[in-house]
């Protein structure tokens, strides 16, 4: 399928309009550099170099000549991507050498604010294109922009699209592009397969829960998991949410589409490992299956878990498939999941947090430094791990107070995870509030990048 945003940048043309990056502390020097009647033309548009101002220069014949861009950074991802709607037709081409790491973060924003979800009506019509880079790291570049426009795709689609079949279908085509075993499991099979906490999540809803397995690469590699939420729409069950609260819970399969398109590129990338991506898809309903609070289910670890919140039913099916990934012990376990109000309340939607252990931590940090795709550390704190306590099952499912909701889910997670295995939770928003340059409203992909870089520092130069 063709992906409009690696569309957006094209090869290089002789008659490619130059277009240059301009910061304020540069804009004088830049301004002398020029003839009378473009000094006077930058003058008369009020031209300041303020990020993401853009001047074009008209030529005789009433074409674009060259074109100024506002930047406060001139590394900056989004630097060009306000440029790129904004721009007329034509193609335009990066003046200068900004080196590769630059010209590769240019180019993908770029490429990020050429994407629009038009499945169902058609996507605005966008002419100005970049000639790619001559620097830029294309094969990066275009992974992750296939693996970015995957999460949003798959956020964005409604739940009356996207239910746990159809998120099976699309993470069985993710499979079948480069040549991995897909496994799902559904309905009344996961409890023989030792799903049952999937089962009783999804179990109310007209389309059965199901889980998606998917194993790519060498089995003699060390094994990467990827898990991911995949709540295709969260009604609170029992406990339902208020109008307001539901309004955007078909992004609650946000966890699902992340692993699923870190999955992607690290089987595009072929990097040396085993990878395995575990998904659990389930609808949180109401109706005459649905979990009540007080209830106690089992989980595939043997722990037994008490419902004290039905809407806290992401954690639960994450449980499963943890215990799951343990079985195999990997080198590491990274989980996704849309999981709690509280990591937004404390870190607003543009930061994921990131639960883990001191050593990998630091080295998710520096990694989603590297690649500008944050993350902020919260704390695995020990003592809160008594406030999950029940007094009828070995965990309860939520604490007994309102604070800290954030680290008690991630708490309740680390039972089901095996002792001494290397693993990272995210607690992610998985969508745009609101619309900048290159990240439009809808559904947006977080630290995948960040932790594509890790894996690929610490395997494909291993490998060498």
């Amino acid at each position: 399928m063709p992906n409009p945003m690696i569309d957006s940048l094209c090869e290089t043309d002789p008659s490619a309009i130059p277009l240059t990056l301009v910061h304020p502390d540069g804009l004088e020097a830049l301004l002398a550099s020029l003839g009378n009647a473009e000094r006077t033309w930058a003058s008369a548009n009020d031209f300041t170099g303020a990020p993401g101002q853009v001047l074009t220069f008209p030529a005789a014949d009433g074409r674009v000549a060259r074109a100024f861009v506002g930047a406060d950074r001139l590394d900056d991802v989004y630097a060009l991507a306000g440029a790129a709607t904004a721009l007329p037709s034509g193609i335009y081409a990066l003046s200068g050498s900004p080196g590769r790491e630059a010209a590769s973060r240019l180019a993908l924003g770029w490429g990020l604010a050429n994407y629009a979800f038009a499945q169902y009506r058609a996507a605005p019509r966008r002419k100005a294109r970049l000639a790619w880079p001559a620097e830029a790291d294309r094969p990066r570049v275009e992974r992750e922009l296939e693996a970015i426009r995957l999460v949003r795709d798959l956020v964005n689609r409604p739940a009356n699209d996207l239910g746990p079949a159809a998120l099976a279908e699309a993470a069985r085509a993710v499979a079948a592009t480069h040549g991995a075993q897909c496994m799902i499991v559904t309905g009344e099979p996961l409890l023989e397969a030792n799903f049952p906490a999937v089962h009783a999540v999804g179990r109310a809803a007209a389309e059965p829960p199901c889980v998606i397995d998917i194993v790519w690469g060498d089995p003699s590699r060390p094994v990467i998991a990827l898990v991911g939420k995949g709540i295709t729409f969260d009604s609170g069950g029992l406990d339902i949410k208020s109008a307001s609260n539901m309004a955007l819970m078909k992004k609650d399969m946000g966890g699902a589409a992340h692993a699923l398109a870190l999955g992607q590129m690290i089987m595009q990338a072929r990097l040396p490992v085993r990878l395995r991506v575990l998904i659990a898809a389930a609808e949180n309903a109401v109706g005459p299956g649905a979990n009540r609070p007080g209830d106690v289910i089992s989980t595939r670890r043997g722990l037994s878990v008490e419902i004290g919140d039905t809407d806290a039913e992401g954690r639960l099916v994450l449980a499963d498939l943890l215990t799951a990934a343990s079985e195999d012990s990997p080198a590491l376990i990274l989980d996704f999941a849309t999981l709690t109000g509280a990591a937004r309340v404390a870190l607003g939607p543009d930061l994921p947090a990131l639960f883990a252990t001191d050593e990998l931590a630091e080295e998710i940090l520096g990694a989603a430094a590297d690649a500008e795709d944050p993350v902020w550390r919260l704390p695995l704190w020990k003592p809160y791990r008594k406030d999950l306590d029940s007094k009828v099952a070995d965990i309860n499912n939520i604490a007994g107070n309102s604070f800290a909701g954030a680290i008690h889910a991630a708490l309740f997670l680390q039972a089901f995870v095996k002792p001494g295995l290397a693993w990272a939770h995210f607690d992610l928003y998985a969508w745009n509030a609101s619309a900048r340059p290159g990240r439009p409203v809808g559904g947006e992909a977080f630290a995948i990048r960040g932790l594509f870089r890790l894996l690929a520092g610490r395997y494909a130069e291993a490998a060498r």
